[in-house]
């Protein structure tokens, strides 16, 4: 099973959910505003997507609206505590498989990919 996990009312999650469904692939959809992403989720997402500093969309109104000082986490512990707290930080979607692979972002040509349409 895939689970897409994003924010109900973003347009790229929107786009994902589409997809999925136009190709017919199972998956479950978490609200990470509302099911926020455990701390040992966030470092499996972190090994997986490039580190923490990857996973963050540094261009969100959120992210530009944080102190300085909250940008520069520098540790482990501080980048889980920040992804917590504003998880609307996290680019969108976060895609994992049954395989354990997670992916993050949505274009057709990446899920086509993905998912082995041709």
């Amino acid at each position: 099973m895939t689970t897409l996990y994003g924010l109900k009312n973003c347009d790229t999650c929107r786009k994902a959910t589409k997809w999925l469904d136009r190709f017919g692939i199972a998956y479950s959809f978490v609200d990470y505003r509302d099911d926020k992403p455990t701390p040992e989720t966030l470092v499996e997402w972190a090994g997986q997507l490039g580190g923490f500093g990857a996973m963050v969309n540094r261009s969100s109104t959120t992210w530009r609206q944080l102190p300085d000082n909250r940008k520069a986490a520098a540790s482990e512990a501080e980048w889980k505590l920040l992804l917590r707290e504003y998880p609307q930080l996290i680019r969108r979607p976060v895609v994992a498989t049954a395989d354990g692979v997670v992916t993050q972002g949505f274009s057709d040509n990446g899920f086509k990919k993905r998912f082995g349409i041709a």
